[in-house]
């Protein structure tokens, strides 16, 4: 077994990553294998698939203008985003 493969096996945050990048539609034929590969053993990611993909279903009926921030709130998550940025 290639190294790659015993690495996708076992990383649930890489088949997470996957997962978001498939519902996006931008998954590679490689990347659809390496996934398909761990969620055969890995009930987690299964079941965060699952809900991810209602999570996506539920916003996407929303309207944009269903969503509406004020601008305070707007700059203080920006600030938190930016300093997780940093940190990783």
């Amino acid at each position: 077994m290639t190294s790659a493969l015993k690495n996708m096996i076992y990383n649930c945050k890489q088949a997470t990553f996957l997962i978001e990048k498939r519902i996006a539609g931008k998954i590679t034929a490689a990347e659809t294998l390496l996934l398909h590969v761990h969620l055969a053993g890995c009930s987690v990611c299964r079941t965060y698939q699952q809900q991810s993909m209602l999570i996506n279903k539920v916003f996407i009926s929303f309207e944009n203008n269903d969503f509406k921030l004020d601008e305070a709130f707007k700059k203080t998550l920006i600030e938190k985003i930016e300093k997780e940025i940093i940190k990783n």
